[in-house]
């Protein structure tokens, strides 16, 4: 039976669907927390960048423009910091990745207690970030820390203040990164490796193909998507650190490890410019958007060469 719609749209002509205008009720439960909680605080965070906002009740707020922002560009602490916080990022990122996908390869092979396997290497995800913290710090107690005890018992010297000391401090942090958020990583490639045909790596090893060979030409292809979201996803992440670098050093030695996002909660939380502290976060999203963005057309551009 025709209907008025379709024969005034024509022959061979499908008529609009109608637009269900109450599957946005459906849609309400799970947006007004992420508009209430996310959004709002993100517009207001910018609106604050544009303000000369401080703490206490009585101080007043005033409108300043830009003046922020210009006070950042010749303000060098915030810049060093932001320098430390892309060795940080990138110095975490690349040895968790590269680490995760050699365990991710090891725990998808048919070992004996796998399954056992698998769960003791998720055990540092489970833990949270203070408690990692507060656990490393005793590892690296230069008195009676399991390192330097370990250094002492093998002969390879007396010891010395991994966190305490400008050169070592940095790199000590970077280790813990890596051993605490590697966990993350490994459940994600675990979890592409899942959707690699094992036909077709059954096929290439048929075939005379080495364990390199077909990982190039097999596994990696169909794990290239999960890679790249999920270093992605840690390169955000580990810029945006605060709570494990915080109970580690504080950002000390000397600005040693003064992350952005420290920089910006001591200026906010300790000296109470809030104005300033949310244009830093401001310039932060912004910064790490574009290079965030550069990465991904990269990576992307080269698979569509290959």
């Amino acid at each position: 039976m025709t209907t008025v719609a379709e024969a005034a749209a024509g022959p061979g002509t499908r008529p609009a669907p109608a637009r269900d205008h109450g599957a946005w009720f459906l849609v309400l439960p799970a947006l007004i927390p992420i508009l209430v909680l996310s959004v709002g605080p993100l517009l207001y965070g910018i609106l604050l960048a544009f303000t000369d906002a401080q703490s206490g009740r009585t101080a007043t707020t005033r409108w300043t423009g830009v003046l922020n922002f210009q006070d950042l560009l010749h303000d060098t602490l915030f810049w060093e910091s932001f320098r430390i916080g892309l060795l940080w990022a990138v110095g975490v990122t690349v040895p968790q990745f590269l680490l995760a996908l050699g365990l991710a390869l090891l725990l998808d092979q048919d070992l004996r207690l796998r399954r056992l396997a698998r769960a003791l290497a998720i055990v540092p995800w489970a833990m949270p970030e203070v408690v990692v913290g507060v656990m490393w710090r005793l590892v690296y107690n230069p008195d009676a820390g399991v390192l330097n005890e370990t250094l002492r018992d093998l002969g390879l010297g007396a010891g010395r203040d991994w966190l305490g000391t400008l050169t070592t401090a940095l790199p000590a942090v970077v280790v813990v990164g890596v051993w605490a958020g590697m966990p993350r990583t490994t459940v994600a490639l675990l979890a592409g490796l899942q959707n690699v045909p094992r036909e077709l790596r059954e096929a290439a090893a048929v075939d005379g193909a080495g364990a390199w060979r077909r990982f190039r030409a097999v596994t990696w292809p169909a794990l290239r998507p999960v890679a790249l979201a999920v270093t992605s996803l840690n390169l955000i992440w580990n810029f945006n650190a605060f709570a494990l670098v915080y109970v580690l050093t504080g950002g000390g030695p000397g600005g040693r490890t003064r992350l952005p996002m420290l920089f910006a909660y001591e200026e906010a939380f300790r000296y109470g410019q809030f104005g300033y502290a949310a244009a830093m976060g401001c310039v932060m999203v912004a910064v790490i958007s574009v290079l965030l963005a550069v990465f991904l057309a990269g990576r992307l551009r080269g698979g569509e060469d290959r």
